[in-house]
């Protein structure tokens, strides 16, 4: 038997590829027993695997790495960070719309406070506490007489005016230029074309801007399509000259009043007549009217102005004035300013019978050292719901005045040279220009001739002058 043969009958490995593999199992022992004794004996291999650990952390990560570590956030982490995520989203937007509801509510607050003031006619807003300033007048000719009234449209784009002349010319606030002239009327003519052939003392226009009304001398009101200047009707009943209209805010009934000392009142719309009220004792001269079922006059030579109830045909008398009052207009509900020819402009509360505030020579005084005299007040105006107030005269300057609180009180703020009769004054609905009719003459009579004064439409705008402000602030 050979030598290789009995060495594997006796389960000894054999020499070549036997042996080399068992040489390399010994190796792989050899080497796991030395991996052991190296980390039982810790010291300094053991620092330099650590560091090894270390730089390979601080080196940049792959984006396969990243992957893997974004792949790492479970499910129920991912549920937990999209929800806290919403619920951010969610107190953001519940902080931004309860910004916007408090803001609402403090705008919706004040609308409505003035809303109930309106309503009850005690809406007073601070617009004169800055005192307003002219700047470039705008002088409009085309009358050849004294201007004797004027309406501004409700969208402030075009004013109406009329004069001695009998005409009415439509104007363009925007350009100054005519739009529209409604020429004098032939005596006798049977309405072609239609106008008025005497002095036109007094016009309104509808809230809404539709119907034009216009009051002359021949006791005619004639009313007209504000648009387009057309004819429409023409209202008789007057017996004497008709001397001051206007229209109740929100609807197309027309208040009028004339020298036979009655008040009418007329549906436009329908062209109808409605009813005459009785109570003054002389020519009325002016009156004005607002969203209530009511107007108020001023009396002229009988001293007194009155608000008429039209529903219980019942009037209220209110005395106050020294001489003639020849002009009167409503500031709300609730108040109104006149003024007389005894100089006087009076602040009136349908409360009380006499009047809140009265300013003596508003205009200053007039003639020779011993004789003087008050300038006559042949105009006024208020900015609705507001406490300022224009007055106008022949003193050469139209006249801005802010009430005080509660309407008892008229301080002056400043004066707008205007030479000429101011015989009428009307605000914007914005209160961005006041607009004056000026006349060589007063529109009811030809007591002076102011010869250097021009018959036109004056646009005085209205800018706010800021407050200086106080030393070392």
């Amino acid at each position: 038997m050979s030598a290789t043969a009995a060495a594997r009958k006796r389960g000894k490995p054999a020499s070549g590829a036997g042996a080399g593999a068992g040489a390399g199992k010994r190796r792989r022992k050899a080497d796991s027993a030395g991996d052991r004794g190296k980390s039982k004996g810790g010291g300094k291999m053991n620092e330099e695997i650590s560091s090894d650990s270390e730089s390979e952390s601080l080196a940049p990560r792959k984006p396969e790495e990243e992957e893997e570590e974004e792949l790492e956030e479970t499910a129920q982490e991912k549920k937990l960070r999209l929800a806290k995520l919403y619920l951010e989203q969610l107190r953001q937007q519940e902080e931004e719309k309860a910004e916007a509801r408090a803001f609402e509510e403090d705008q919706v607050a004040g609308r409505l406070k003035e809303d109930v003031l309106e309503q009850r006619g005690r809406l007073q807003k601070l617009v004169a506490k800055e005192a307003p300033a002219s700047a470039d007048i705008r002088v409009l000719r085309g009358h050849q007489l004294s201007i004797t009234c004027l309406v501004v449209t409700p969208d402030d784009s075009a004013i109406f005016s009329a004069a001695k002349d009998c005409s009415i010319i439509k104007w363009s606030v925007e350009s100054g230029r005519k739009l529209h002239v409604i020429p004098r009327a032939k005596k006798g003519a049977e309405g072609k074309p239609p106008g008025h052939s005497s002095h036109v003392l007094c016009m309104a226009i509808s809230s809404d801007g539709k119907y034009l009304a216009s009051g002359d001398r021949s006791k005619l009101i004639l009313i007209w399509e504000a648009q387009s200047c057309q004819h429409l009707y023409t209202f008789t009943g007057h017996r004497d000259a008709v001397s001051g209209l206007a229209f109740r805010r929100g609807t197309h009934q027309l208040y009028s009043t004339s020298h036979d000392r009655s008040v009418k009142v007329w549906n436009v719309a329908e062209n109808s007549y409605v009813e005459t009220l009785f109570g003054h004792q002389d020519a009325v001269a002016a009156l004005d009217a607002l969203s209530r079922e009511c107007c108020v006059t001023a009396g002229g030579r009988d001293g007194t102005v009155r608000v008429w109830k039209i529903p219980e045909e019942s009037q209220l008398v209110f005395y106050g004035h020294q001489g003639s009052i020849d002009c009167i207009h409503l500031i709300n509900e609730e108040h109104m300013v006149s003024g007389a020819d005894d100089g006087s402009v009076a602040l009136w509360g349908l409360s009380k019978k006499r009047p809140l505030a009265l300013q003596r020579e508003a205009h200053g005084l007039r003639g020779e050292p011993g004789l003087e005299q008050p300038f006559w007040i042949s105009s006024v105006a208020a900015l609705l719901n507001t406490d300022l107030v224009a007055t106008g005269s022949h003193s050469s300057c139209v006249r801005l005045w802010q009430c005080g609180e509660g309407f008892r009180q008229l301080d002056l703020l400043c004066d707008i040279p205007l030479v000429g009769f101011i015989n009428s004054l009307k605000f914007s609905s914005s209160g961005d220009f006041l607009v004056a009719g000026v006349g060589q003459e007063h529109r009811l009579g030809r007591w002076w001739r102011i010869k250097e004064a021009r018959n036109s439409v004056c646009i005085i705008p209205l800018r706010r002058v800021p407050v200086p402000p106080a030393a070392g602030s």
